[in-house]
Order: structure tokens, then sequence, then C-alpha cells
């Protein structure tokens, strides 16, 4: 069961961080509500979230998951693909410190974001993406190993329209994956249940399952049905302006 959550607020700086997209500059009032009401899902779904204030030197720091790996056995602290989020990771470091014993690292020249990684129970897709380096996806299996976790590489980087492995691809227990088109016919999920993301809704596969519930992005109505038919209980949420700054649901938190 997920007990724990960490939040960054953004910061008023947020529209300068990095994007992919073209989907105009956020609105930072609207940010900010839309991340209470994310934070406030967190807690229904019986979180205790810890905020964070805003870091304005580092505009992307309010997607706090691409600076750790967190299991319910270790905490490794990640080394971003983006030199300009190299210093985000040293705060989140003393945030976690209370919550675990031992904190293990990524090191130079090797890179990880936490983006890249999609835990399956006891096993760990990791993506090798633009920000993750195939130096760095061994590193972290190998830290992994150590903990009687095994991994799998799933190569995105000829993938058109997704930053990190997670932007189409989310666990949702039960052996089941949410997968858009893109990702449905590789060999590395063959053996998992799959629930395709249909053209259209692909932002919609950065969902987040948590103690029974799933968190969606509101907006995709058709794929929130079906996972209401498939049993699951669904929160949506607004999520216009984290999109257009290439973020979604799973990139706001670390959840542990």
């Amino acid at each position: 069961m997920i007990q724990h959550a960490i939040v960054r607020l953004p910061g008023e700086s947020f529209a300068e961080g990095m994007t992919s997209v073209n989907l105009g500059l956020p609105v930072y009032a609207r940010a900010r509500q839309q991340h209470e009401e994310y934070c406030a899902a967190l807690e229904q779904c019986g979180l205790k979230v810890t905020r964070l204030e805003a870091d304005e030197q580092y505009p992307d720091s309010t997607f706090v998951e691409d600076t750790a790996v967190l299991t319910e056995h270790c905490a490794v602290l990640t080394n971003p693909g983006a030199p300009s989020r190299a210093g985000e990771v040293e705060s989140i470091g003393k945030a976690l410190s209370p919550f675990y014993s031992e904190l293990h690292y990524i090191h130079d020249p090797d890179t990880v974001e936490g983006g890249d990684i999609c835990q399956a129970g006891n096993h760990f897709f990791i993506g090798i993406s633009a920000r993750t380096n195939e130096t760095g996806a061994q590193q972290l299996a190998r830290i992994l190993t150590a903990f009687d976790y095994t991994s799998s590489f799933v190569d995105i980087r000829k993938v058109e329209g997704i930053l990190h492995l997670k932007s189409g691809l989310a666990y949702l227990g039960a052996n089941c994956l949410v997968v858009i088109e893109a990702l449905a016919n590789r060999a590395e999920f063959a053996s998992y249940d799959l629930i395709r993301v249909g053209d259209g809704d692909e932002y919609a596969a950065n969902c987040v399952g948590i103690n029974g519930s799933v968190l969606v992005a509101a907006g995709h109505d058709g794929f929130d049905a079906r996972l209401r038919k498939m049993g699951y209980q669904t929160v949506a949420l607004e999520m216009s302006e984290f999109q257009k700054m290439d973020g979604g649901l799973s990139c706001l938190s670390l959840r542990f």
C-alpha cells in the first residue's frame, strides 16, 4: 500500500522550463490551482502529502518524479539527462532522508530520469530515452538487482510523441499495463494484460494507480469510461498547464 507522496509547488518561473510541445505558455495561477487539486486527490487516495516550496531557480522542479526512483526497499537519487535539472536532486535527497535510511545515487556520466522508470510489481521497465542513457539504465538495474528486483530495458528513442517511457505506459497492478499503440506490440510487454490507448488519447496513458483508485487526465472521457467499466475507481484531474510543459500526472509526485 502506498502511504506517502512528495510534491513541489510550481514556481512563478514555471513557464521558463523546457518543453517540446507547442501548446502555449502555462498560466501560473491555473497551474497552482491544478496542482492543489492534484494534491487533494492524492490525499483522497489515502496518502500523506509532503509539500515542498517552489524553487524558482529550477522551473521544471515541480516534476519531482524525475529526481528519484523509489521502491519498498530502496531509494535511488537520479542524475537527470537535462543538465539544467541536476541541481534539483540534492533537495529531494534531503526530503527523502527521513523515510529511507540509505540513499543510492546514479553517478556521472550516466543519466537516469524517473519518468523513464515504470515499476510493475517486482519488475522495473527502464526506458532508454533522450534523458536516460544506456549506461544509466545499467547502473540503475545493478542497484535494483541488489534488492532482488528484476528489470528490462525499453528503448523509446525512435518512438515519436513521448518524452519519457511513462509518457506512454502505466502499471495499474494485477498484471495490467496501460500502453499507447506505439508501444503495444513490444515484446517486453507480451506477458501483460494491456489496456491500449487509442489515437488522440495518448496523453491519458500517463495515469497513476494508487490504492485502488486511478488518477486520469480530464478530457479523455472514453478512456476514463473504459477504466470504470473494468472496475477501476477513477479521479479525473485537469492537467492543461502541465501538459504545456511536457508533464503528466505521474511527473508531479514521488509516491511510496
